[in-house]
């Protein structure tokens, strides 16, 4: 369970003089009225479709370097006092706002690091200033470049991947990228040319595949089963698993592992249930099979066949490298990959360039799907057996499980992840019996990853969804795949039961239907059924730790993780089937425990801890573990102040904060103790309470549970809930399209256009640098 929780400054649609300094749209400049006349306006270079006009570059660059010369002597290379002169000035270009955000946020910046790594690494005031002012120059040339639409991010990296992180992560993303910016600026600067070239070598990451040796030696078959959801492709390649000696699951969700687990153990399979919060390992044998979240996939183990789940999910920025290690390197005779057709060209390729025999199996859907024109509205009395609500917090889902029951008079199942697997597999089969009460089920995403439910038609309760980062449209392919789980087959009993019915009635109860909640998202859902989604172009990969603790020695002991993550993501080389990302949660932790004396692999291991770092007393309770490891000290469950563990002693009617407060402080207390379990796995010596966790996280689900289903939350407040998310979510999209427009137009302006200065100070060898960094890091 990872909560991506990075902090959104912008949940809005951008001011518009915000869209129009970050766009660079030729209408916009229009907009804007004609250009001054300062002799020749750049742009009619830039739109010049013959041969290029001779420019004197010697101008410009002798400017630059006049005004460099001049700040440097009238104020002794200060930057602050350039930073107030810039930051005051009116900058009149159609990048000027962002230019002066860009500026202060610089300030910003510089400040934190007069007193911090900096310093500590032998980089005193007087090269702090030194090193500002030569940025600066760099920054101006970037933003010189925008105004004459060169934009590009292999010719002008700097503004690019500025104006990129300000629009993906807003003002704290893009302070981070100025200080990262800043602090490789200043580090190149040290580095010779021999020694920039043995980073090269090492950060060659173009063959990920070589860095499963063992599994090289083995001739795999992979088969991929690919097909929409309900066509059986998981069902036989769950028989190919079952039908082997000893094999592997691989799923995206503790809660389909733990599926695959009974399923396997009901079969007379001795089974073991690996995940990153729970292992139950089989006492009585050592041949076993095992039923794993995908990032848990035993990489030393030999099995006849694995079965990795939802292969698609490759190219997802922040867990798709889980998939990636778990398709190169299971050491199996056989693997079974499912997931949709998109992923079938990528895999193809992947296999090619392996060695690996490639058999692809296609499959269609059992049973019919139909997009209805009509939504519920609120109208619980539309609801009809079988129906299954789709919703995407925990707490809509307790206000509509209690709507539901209350407006029908039926019972109402409800499933999500952090729920205990056995209470998920007792909602399960309390929905699947036909011969109960419980008509309804409210569920999270998770049913779109095959649960084993009998759903006749699917409604979304919206089609919004908090990514960790901000309220966002589900894509196509996700919409596709929740309701791709309506059309039921009626199990045997049901079948038996009802053997009177006609054909007609049979063939009608096989057809899925798919629906929203309110009317707007209705759109959205037509236009996912309709449109074909593109192909998935590259596999996720992110730096292994052996290579990570390698690149550090190159750089003083105090230098923080997080740049030396960022400076392998922009200085590696990627195969044109890879894309080498970083989460944002693994920069963010890697910030937090910096100062702690912890070892490079120590803190990459806390980077992949499970975290929700926007909740209450998250950072205290992440800093307090990691200095158990750092001071090699006892971690007992009780020694660590930080969890909260007296709030169990709180009952909702004593606590003067609110339910809603109530069950935020309930919800921040489990996922604290769900790190201590995870800890408990990979420093057992230090963190040896793991049954005091076990029982303590059985008795805040309990509560958690209680306390939802009494939380008081009106229809009318769930529906303005809705809106306001699906708001939120429309401008975030209107913005990144704008933005993508931009970039288009950006592209089609400058094919033929180099760039019209070059960068004061840099030779040809660092400007190739600084274009194949850029390229790198964008992919």
């Amino acid at each position: 369970m990872r909560h991506l929780a990075r902090v959104v400054a912008w949940r809005v649609s951008p001011h518009p003089t915000c869209r129009r300094a970050l766009s660079t749209t030729t209408a916009l400049q229009a907009s804007r009225g004609p250009p001054r006349k300062q002799g020749q306006h750049l742009s009619k270079l830039v739109h010049h479709k013959g041969p290029a006009p001779p420019r004197d570059e010697s101008k410009t660059v002798a400017k630059l370097a006049a005004r460099s010369r001049a700040d440097s002597v009238s104020q002794g290379h200060d930057p602050k006092s350039r930073l107030r002169l810039d930051f005051t000035k009116k900058y009149t270009g159609r990048h000027g706002v962002f230019r002066s955000t860009v500026l202060h946020r610089l300030q910003v910046v510089l400040t934190q690091l007069a007193s911090s790594q900096f310093s500590a690494a032998g980089i005193g005031e007087d090269e702090l200033n030194r090193q500002a002012a030569l940025f600066m120059n760099a920054l101006d040339h970037a933003f010189s470049l925008a105004e004459q639409n060169v934009t590009r991010r292999d010719k002008n990296p700097l503004f690019w991947n500025l104006r990129d992180t300000f629009i993906m992560k807003d003002i704290k993303g893009l302070t981070k990228e100025i200080q990262y910016s800043f602090q490789s600026f200043v580090v190149r600067q040290r580095f010779s040319k021999e020694l920039e070239d043995s980073q090269k070598r090492l950060l060659d990451f173009r063959f990920p595949l070589e860095w499963f040796p063992a599994t090289r030696t083995m001739q795999r078959t992979i088969h991929v089963h690919v097909g929409p959801t309900n066509s059986g492709k998981t069902y036989n390649a769950l028989k190919a698993l079952e039908n082997s000696k000893c094999g592997v699951y691989a799923g995206p969700l503790r809660l389909l592992a733990t599926e695959v687990y009974q399923r396997l153990k009901a079969k007379g399979r001795p089974c073991a249930l690996i995940t990153g919060e729970e292992v139950r390992i089989p006492e009585d044998t050592d041949q076993y099979f095992s039923s794993c979240t995908v990032e848990m996939v035993p990489l030393n183990t030999r099995f006849d066949v694995a079965v990795i789940d939802e292969i698609q999910m490759i190219a997802d920025p922040e867990r798709g490298n889980a998939w990636t290690t778990a398709l190169l390197g299971v050491q199996a005779k056989e693997v079974h990959l499912c997931g949709e057709d998109r992923a079938v060209t990528l895999i193809q390729a992947l296999c090619a360039s392996i060695g690996d025999k490639c058999v692809v199996h296609h499959y269609d859907r059992l049973s019919p799907l139909k997009t209805m024109d009509t939504a519920i509205e609120g109208d619980y009395n539309k609801l009809q057996k079988g129906d299954a609500i789709v919703a995407f917090s925990r707490l809509s889902l307790h206000v509509l499980k209690r709507n539901v029951e209350t407006r029908t008079g039926r019972r109402c199942a409800i499933i999500y992840g952090s729920l205990p697997p056995e209470v998920r597999v007792q909602q399960a089969a309390l929905f699947n019996d036909p011969d109960n009460d419980y008509d309804f089920i409210v569920a999270s995403d998770a049913i779109g990853m095959g649960l084993n439910l009998e759903i006749r038609r699917v409604i979304l309760e919206s089609v919004t969804k908090f990514d960790g980062n901000q309220n966002r449209l589900l894509t196509y392919p996700e919409i596709k795949q929740i309701g791709g789980r309506a059309g039921r087959y009626r199990t045997a009993r049901s079948a038996a039961k009802e053997g009177s019915a006609s054909a007609e009635e049979a063939e009608l109860e096989k057809v899925g239907y798919v629906t929203t909640m309110d009317h707007a998202d209705l759109r959205n859902v037509h236009r996912a059924f309709q449109k074909k989604v593109d192909d998935i172009e590259a596999a996720c990969i992110q730096p292994p730790a052996g290579i990570v603790e390698r690149f550090a020695s190159y750089f003083p002991p105090d230098t923080p993780l997080s740049f030396i993550l960022m400076r392998i993501k922009a200085a590696a080389t990627v195969g044109p089937r890879y894309r080498l990302n970083i989460g944002n949660d693994i920069l963010e932790i890697a910030d937090i425990i910096q100062d702690l004396p912890l070892t490079i692999y120590d803190r990459l291991t806390f980077c992949y801890l499970p975290v929700a770092l926007r909740a209450e007393g998250a950072v205290d309770v992440l800093r307090a573990l990691a200095r158990v490891v750092a001071e090699n000290s006892a971690g007992d469950l009780l020694s660590i102040k930080e969890i909260p563990l007296e709030f169990l002693d709180t009952n909702l009617e004593d606590y003067a904060g609110g339910a809603q407060d109530y069950l935020y402080r309930l919800e921040s207390l489990h996922v604290a103790i769900n790190q201590y379990v995870w800890l408990s796995y990979r420093y057992a010596g230090m963190f040896r309470s793991q049954a005091l966790a076990f029982h303590v996280r059985s008795l805040v689900e309990e509560k958690l549970i209680q306390t939802l289903e009494r939380l008081d939350f009106t229809e009318e407040q769930l529906e303005n809930k809705r809106k306001s998310k699906r708001l939120q979510a429309q401008a975030r999209k209107m913005s990144m399209k704008q933005m993508s427009e931009g970039e288009a137009e950006d592209l089609e302006q400058e094919h033929d256009d180099p760039p019209l200065l070059d960068w004061p100070g840099k030779d040809e060898h660092g400007r190739r640098e600084a274009a194949q960094a850029a390229s790198s890091r964008s992919s």
